[in-house]
C-alpha cells in the first residue's frame, strides 16, 4: 500500500516536469531584475508570491499537455502516467487546475498588472495544449507567447515598468518558438526546414540579447561570458538535429534548448543587475539538470 501511494506520488511529480519549472523561475528572476528590483537591495514577499505564481502556471501548462495528449500518448508514449494507468484522466484535470489556479491567486498577490498577466499565460498555455500545439506555425508562436507573458511576470513586480520592457518577451518567445518547431519530430524524426527556421530563430534571439546594449542600464559586456555560455549550450545540438533529423538528435536538441534557458535567463539577468546576479540565475542549472537525470524534460 505504501509503495503503491509512492509511485502515484512520483507519477504526479512526473506530470509537472520539475526540470521545466525550475527553467519558469529563472524567467521571473530576470524580469524582477529588469524591473529594477534586485535580490542584493530588497527581498520582498513579490518575488516569492511570482516564484509560486509560475510554478502553478507552469506546472498546470504541462499537466494539461498530456491530459489532451493522453490519446497520443497510449500508443507513442504508453509509459507516461496517464497513459500507464499510473494517474486517472481526471485526477491529472484535477491537480492541473489546481495548479493554474494557484498560479493565478498567487499572482493576485503582487498586482493588478499580475493577475492580468498570470491569467494570460494560462489561457494561452490551454489553447496551446488543446488546439495549437499541432499547427506548424501558430503552435510555437503559441508556446512562446506563454514564456514571454512569464519573464513579463516577473517585470510585474514593478507594474509600471511593464509598459517599457514589454519588448524584452519577444526574446523568449523568439527562442521558445525555436525549441517548440524543432520538437516537433521528437516522436517520427524532423526535417531540414523546421532545423533551418529553428536556427534562424536561434541567431535572432542571440542579436536580440546583444541588442539590449542599447538600452543604457543594460551592461553587454558583463553579460558576454554567459551570452557565449548559451550559444555553446544550444547550437551545435540544434545543427546536429538539423543535419540528421532523428528523434534521437531531435530530443538531445529539445532537452538542451529548454534547459539552456536558465543560461539565456541569466545573460540578460546579469546584463540588467551585473555579474552576481547573473551566476545567481545560473545556479538554477545544476538543479535542474540533476531533475532532468528523473524527470523527463519536453
Amino acid at each position: 500500500m505504501l509503495q503503491a501511494a509512492k509511485s502515484q506520488s512520483w507519477a504526479y511529480l512526473q506530470l509537472m516536469r520539475p526540470a521545466n519549472i525550475v527553467t519558469a523561475w529563472a524567467d521571473i528572476l530576470v524580469g524582477f531584475a529588469a524591473s529594477g528590483s534586485g535580490l542584493w537591495q530588497q527581498v520582498d514577499m513579490s518575488l516569492v508570491w511570482l516564484l509560486v505564481a509560475t510554478s502553478g502556471l507552469y506546472g498546470g501548462g504541462v499537466v494539461f499537455n498530456d491530459v489532451f495528449d493522453a490519446e497520443l500518448d497510449a500508443q507513442e508514449r504508453p509509459e507516461r502516467p496517464i497513459p500507464s494507468g499510473m494517474i486517472a484522466k481526471q485526477n491529472a484535470i484535477a491537480l492541473g487546475t489546481l495548479l493554474l489556479v494557484l498560479g493565478i491567486v498567487a499572482a493576485t498577490q503582487v498586482s493588478v498588472t499580475s493577475l492580468v498577466i498570470a491569467t494570460t499565460v494560462a489561457f494561452a498555455a490551454i489553447v496551446y495544449d488543446a488546439f495549437s500545439k499541432h499547427h506548424n506555425i501558430f503552435g510555437p508562436i503559441n508556446m512562446g507567447i506563454c514564456r514571454g507573458g512569464n519573464l513579463l511576470l516577473g517585470v510585474s513586480a514593478v507594474p509600471a515598468m511593464v509598459e517599457q520592457l514589454w519588448f524584452l518577451a519577444i526574446i523568449p518567445i523568439a527562442y521558445i518558438a525555436a525549441i517548440t518547431l524543432i520538437s516537433q519530430g521528437e516522436v517520427h524524426g524532423g526535417n531540414n526546414r523546421t532545423g533551418i527556421a529553428a536556427l534562424v530563430l536561434i541567431a535572432g534571439v542571440i542579436s536580440g540579447v546583444l541588442t539590449l546594449g542599447l538600452i543604457p542600464e543594460y551592461q553587454t559586456l558583463v553579460a558576454l561570458p554567459l551570452i557565449v555560455l548559451f550559444a555553446w549550450r544550444v547550437i551545435p545540438a540544434f545543427v546536429q538535429a538539423w543535419r540528421e533529423a532523428t528523434p534521437a538528435n531531435i530530443r538531445t536538441a529539445v532537452k538542451a534548448g529548454v534547459l539552456s534557458l536558465i543560461v539565456l535567463d541569466a545573460a540578460i539577468a546579469a546584463g540588467f543587475a551585473g555579474l552576481p546576479y547573473g551566476l545567481l540565475v545560473l545556479g538554477l542549472l545544476p538543479i535542474s539538470l540533476s531533475l532532468a537525470q528523473i524527470f523527463a524534460v519536453t
